[in-house]
């Protein structure tokens, strides 16, 4: 199959989301918003940044790389997200971010759960709401990178 049929195909061959199931749609926009309260633009934008990344979620990525520069952050942030370990090491992350995106990894993997290492690191950089608020946050990208992925959602169209 040419390239460019292919591309039509994954376009219109799968279901439009947000047509389809209007309320859910909705609905998630909603958890989105309430999950971002109080949370630092930048932060959100990293943590939705790694995830989409986890996920394979060409479609997140590029949205969450094009609101991360509107937020404010370097191109050398952004490029670095996928290597925060050794990046933080370089003093390109703060504790608190490196916690948020330790987080991001343990929740989006769910390699046998959440370890309590992990979970204590965050804990230690954000106060009980913001951490409930980053676990919604976490949990609502995975949610949107799922529907992109499932749906094939084309990076920078809709």
């Amino acid at each position: 199959m040419p390239e460019e049929t292919a591309t039509t195909v994954r376009q219109t061959g799968r279901v439009d989301f947000a047509k389809a199931a209007p309320k859910a749609f909705k609905a998630l926009i909603s958890l989105d918003a309430a999950a971002r309260e109080g949370l630092d633009p930048a932060l959100v934008e990293l943590v939705q940044i790694r995830s989409s990344q986890l996920n394979n979620c060409a479609y997140c990525l590029h949205m969450h790389t094009t609101d991360a520069h509107k937020a404010g952050e370097s191109n050398e942030r952004i490029a670095l997200v996928g290597v925060w370990e050794e990046a933080g090491k370089g003093g390109f992350y703060t504790e608190r971010e490196q916690a948020a995106l330790a987080l991001t990894e343990a929740v989006t993997l769910l390699p046998g759960g959440v370890p309590d290492e992990v979970y204590e690191w965050a804990a230690r950089h954000f106060e009980e709401r913001e951490l409930a608020q980053l676990i919604a946050l976490i949990f609502t990208i995975n949610s949107w990178n799922r529907i992109a992925v499932t749906t094939r959602k084309v990076p920078g169209q809709g």
